[in-house]
């Protein structure tokens, strides 16, 4: 988000208020971004909090299940109730005998 508004580390953690070596913890997860900063954030980046967020569920989605796992997940969800409990179901089984 930074990058796309061109904006330095040093700079944002200027607007920010905080030190560069903090918001590059925040931006390389080894921090949790505190609540307070998010409206100086959605500020200075001139987004809405929906928007910020989104963007931040883009980036993690990077990071999340294979892309044929996540095309399952969907194809689950997509099942009746019934279909869905039965594939639960199934996994729950399958897991079962893998932690014996």
């Amino acid at each position: 988000m930074r990058k796309a508004h061109e904006l330095t580390q040093q700079q944002l953690a200027e607007q920010l208020g905080i030190a560069q070596q903090t918001l590059a913890h925040y931006e390389g997860g080894r921090l949790r971004l505190p609540v307070s900063l998010l409206p100086e954030l959605t500020r200075t980046l001139g987004l809405s909090f929906d928007e910020l967020l989104a963007q931040d569920v883009a980036r993690h989605g990077k990071r999340g299940p294979s892309s044929k796992l996540q095309q399952q997940i969907e194809a689950i969800s997509r099942l009746s109730k019934a279909r869905q409990r039965f594939v639960s179901e199934m996994l729950d089984a399958v897991l079962a005998q893998t932690q014996q």
